[in-house]
């Protein structure tokens, strides 16, 4: 039986920037939860990386390891290459997204958690379940503003 949890993500936007939504599917043992959410004006990126970050902060036991499955490379290089802790090094300096990596990094734990890249679009019934969810999130009414893009536009 699974003794950790299992975290699928996936992000989506149309337009880049455009309407965008990520979703997330969560499982452990008999356990499974799906979580989705939209901006109207987002980019792909940022949804790809909320999608790891909600996922992060809606598991609620610190005991269990979490892999977590990703079919963003934007997402998954910078941790299991290292990057992002040169990144941080550097203040982020001409990095992207920087309020997302800066979340991402209090919720990440190198020690527990393991990020697997996935196939997108292919046979991972998980991943593409995923991204159902973050398609169908991103064409809802009325979504909220992605504040942390429009700041990081602002100061362009």
């Amino acid at each position: 039986m699974n003794t950790f949890i299992e975290l699928y993500t996936d992000g989506a936007a149309s337009g880049n920037p455009g309407p965008g939504g990520y979703g997330i599917v969560l499982k452990f043992r008999q356990h499974r939860k799906e979580i989705s959410g939209g901006f109207k004006l987002t980019t792909n990126n940022r949804m790809e990386l909320l999608a790891v970050i909600i996922g992060l902060e809606s598991v609620t036991s610190n005991d269990l390891k979490v892999k977590i499955y990703s079919d963003s490379k934007y997402v998954v290089d910078p941790i299991n290459l290292n990057w992002i802790y040169g990144w941080k090094k550097t203040g982020f300096k001409n990095k992207a997204n920087v309020d997302l990596w800066q979340r991402f990094l209090r919720v990440y734990d190198k020690n527990k958690h393991e990020l697997i890249w996935v196939k997108g679009h292919a046979e991972n019934v998980e991943n593409n379940r995923c991204d159902v969810l973050a398609v169908a999130a991103s064409k809802q009414a009325n979504l909220p503003v992605d504040e942390g893009y429009l700041k990081s536009k602002a100061g362009d």
